[in-house]
């Protein structure tokens, strides 16, 4: 058994990741992994769960974030998905 490095549950089906970084770490659930190694959206601070859009080495959820700072940052970027062709 392995105890979960986010909530400290200690459960049989505890799972393990490697980082590319080096670091290990231990989790009983998804939910706690992407707690623990999930990055946050510069803008509005959610977890970045997809792809996501990195601009000038920033990270945004969606593209609406990145355009949405202060800095500019993103104004070319264009959101494609559900949008209406034509």
């Amino acid at each position: 058994m392995a105890t979960c490095d986010v909530c400290g549950n200690d459960y049989w089906l505890a799972f393990e990741v490697r980082t590319v970084g080096g670091g290990v770490y231990h989790f009983d659930s998804f939910e706690c992994a992407i707690q623990k190694l999930a990055p946050r959206c510069e803008h509005c601070d959610c977890r970045i769960l997809g792809h996501g859009v990195e601009v000038s080495g920033q990270f945004f959820c969606c593209a609406h974030c990145a355009r949405s700072g202060a800095s500019g940052l993103g104004a070319e970027i264009r959101d494609t998905v559900g949008a209406h062709p034509g």
